[in-house]
């Protein structure tokens, strides 16, 4: 019988509070790095989209490692963020939620940007010769225009934050009810004796939220199209 435990069921709500919180915080800074890297021509925007990019192709446990050091209690962002607000990073769930974050960045900007650059130029043009300031020719013309790599790109950033692993558990360790997710509790539960029917209901609702996660990504992205560019 298919039938969680508490512990996994933490695991589980912990890992989706996660994933939501990364996906939301990294939202409008994604929003606007993609309208950066489409839209921008400035010296050092191929670095810029480098850097964007790196956590894809880094080994995970360097990222890790990276943010340990800028965002541990003794780390320079982190000492400031620590002594000047009392917020801390490392081994907290909000530790883990920095670390999906960055991983999930490159996956949610990607589609993001190709949508800002795919728009017609001229539509924005005809809103700015009606009067329409920058700021609102942006939320009404340019970001519905861009909404199905939004919806694409926020969906998949959920999906690779709610499988993240390599630098969660090296940033935030693997500390159960406060950075243990989904992925953490699978390692654990595979490293102990008879511990492996626990494992494998969790990897079916990580395959089951992953999918449901991609196949509305699509579906969304399709309606999107559908509705504001009649594809």
């Amino acid at each position: 019988m298919f039938e969680l435990s508490p512990e996994e069921w933490t695991a589980i709500m912990l890992s989706l509070r996660i994933a939501i919180t990364a996906t939301i915080c990294s939202l409008p800074v994604g929003i606007a790095i993609a309208w950066l890297l489409a839209r921008g021509n400035f010296w050092g925007k191929g670095l810029l989209d480098g850097i964007i990019h790196l956590p894809l192709v880094l080994p995970p446990v360097v990222t890790g490692y990276l943010l340990l050091i800028w965002f541990g209690r003794k780390g320079v962002i982190g000492a400031f963020l620590y002594d000047v607000f009392g917020i801390s990073f490392a081994f907290r769930w909000t530790g883990a939620a920095l670390a999906c974050a960055v991983m999930s960045f490159p996956l949610l900007v990607r589609p993001l940007r190709l949508s800002f650059e795919s728009i017609d130029r001229r539509l924005e043009d005809a809103a700015s010769t009606l009067g329409a300031p920058p700021f609102v020719v942006f939320l009404t013309v340019t970001l519905p225009l861009a909404l199905p790599g939004l919806i694409a790109g926020t969906l998949l950033g959920f999906a690779k934050a709610l499988g993240e692993f390599g630098a969660t558990i090296t940033f935030v360790s693997n500390i159960p009810g406060e950075t243990q997710t989904i992925s953490a509790a699978i390692y654990t539960l595979t490293q102990i004796p008879n511990g492996d029917a626990a494992a494998a209901r969790l990897v079916i609702v990580s395959i089951i939220i992953a999918l449901i996660a991609l196949v509305a990504s699509e579906w969304l992205s399709r309606r999107a199209g559908q509705r504001f560019h009649g594809e």
